[in-house]
């Protein structure tokens, strides 16, 4: 490999721990154009950051993030902190030219998310730097292969989009209040941590943007059992639920939610074209059911295509035909894809431009919700 690529990370536990499996993983697998090396991760807990720093692979550790980004033996900022810090973070890494990886969604408003991708453009044209927000399912090789398959017009128009995301670990109503169901740590609750993902995976698939909603939000238990004693309320939504216009004439139908009972982590998108049909579930992440209409109705039917084919999207890498791969593997992909933009001077996507459009969604179906709206146009 040509060169290094110095990393450091705020943040590190369940979704920096992710991360730092990725940034560790990904060169051992991949032929990577520079060599990803873990230079620093930061916490404000010495001892925790240290003991973090020890299991994951870091030779360094920070407990304020701004001397993070002010080294010059830093050359990449990953930010996987709650989602009130992502905004001044990335500003301060993309003023001092150091490229971006931000988890999403990308800022708690749209103001914020703005201004992000506003200064990923100006610190792209002077310094070269690259920015890209982590919807890690899209690297999912059945979910990057679903998305071959339609802009290979293999679905023909696209009439209708059905995602859900459910999971049910609020549903004990004396669960304590964690920062995610705080809204000024949050933003939203489930709107914007698992909505967010259904909404960039229908427009990653189809190709085409959401240009309007009508929603409804709700909050089933307005307040929980605080660790410090007491009780707090809980500021953020519950569970979400949507109807969307795509700008291509489809219709979509979203559903969010962490009160679905029996339902730990169900990720679910169906695509209906006139031509055939998709449909992925992250339970059975190395599948794909496909639907195609030319086949002879005396036998067709939705097939399942295992996607662990070398010829699948980045499934070549790793093991042989059938040896499924996991979670962690998207993480892995993620990496693969933004060394390699960052090698060849190109925008990774999803690029914070994407991730502003995510935000402008979920910021319309908050509005419908709120003003209890027939229609909300989302806003460029």
């Amino acid at each position: 490999m040509a060169g290094t690529l110095r990393v450091g990370m705020v943040g590190y536990a369940f979704m920096g721990a992710a991360h730092a499996h990725a940034w560790r993983t990904a060169p051992r697998f991949f032929d990577l154009p520079l060599r990803p090396e873990l230079t620093a991760v930061c916490g404000r807990s010495a001892a925790e950051v240290r003991a973090a720093a020890a299991r994951q692979g870091w030779s360094d550790t920070e407990t304020d993030w701004k001397r993070l980004v002010e080294r010059d033996d830093i050359d990449l900022i990953d930010i996987c902190t709650p989602g009130d810090s992502h905004a001044e973070i990335a500003l301060a890494a993309l003023a001092a030219g150091k490229h971006v990886l931000c988890e999403k969604p990308l800022a708690n408003t749209v103001a914020e998310a703005e201004a992000m991708a506003a200064a990923a453009q100006q610190a792209r044209a002077a310094h070269g730097a690259r920015a890209a927000v982590g919807f890690n399912y899209r690297r999912v090789p059945a979910v990057s292969l679903a998305r071959q398959l339609v802009a290979e017009g293999r679905l023909g128009r696209i009439r209708h989009v059905r995602a859900q995301y459910l999971q049910d670990w609020l549903v004990d109503p004396e669960a304590p209040v964690t920062w995610r169901l705080r809204a000024e740590r949050a933003g939203s609750g489930s709107l914007g941590d698992l909505g967010a993902h259904a909404v960039d995976l229908a427009q990653f698939l189809t190709g085409e943007p959401i240009t309007g909603v009508s929603a409804v939000l709700e909050t089933f238990v307005p307040e929980r059992p605080d660790p410090a004693g007491g009780h707090r309320p809980v500021t953020v939504d519950d569970a979400a639920a949507f109807t969307a216009r795509f700008g291509g004439g489809a219709l979509g139908v979203f559903e969010a939610t962490r009160f679905a009972t029996g339902r730990k982590n169900a990720l679910r998108i169906e695509v209906d074209g006139e031509l055939g049909a998709l449909v992925f579930d992250l339970e059975s992440l190395n599948e794909l059911g496909f639907y195609d209409r030319a086949e002879s109705s005396r036998t067709a039917g939705f097939r399942r295509v295992l996607a662990t084919e070398p010829e699948h999207p980045y499934a070549a890498a790793w093991w042989p035909a059938g040896h499924v791969l996991g979670y962690e593997h998207t993480f892995t992909h993620q990496v693969k894809d933004l060394v390699e933009a960052i090698a060849a001077g190109a925008d990774p996507t999803p690029s914070f431009a994407e991730g502003l459009r995510v935000q402008r969604v979920l910021d319309a179906v908050a509005v419908s919700a709120r003003t209890a709206s027939v229609w909300t146009a989302v806003t460029d």
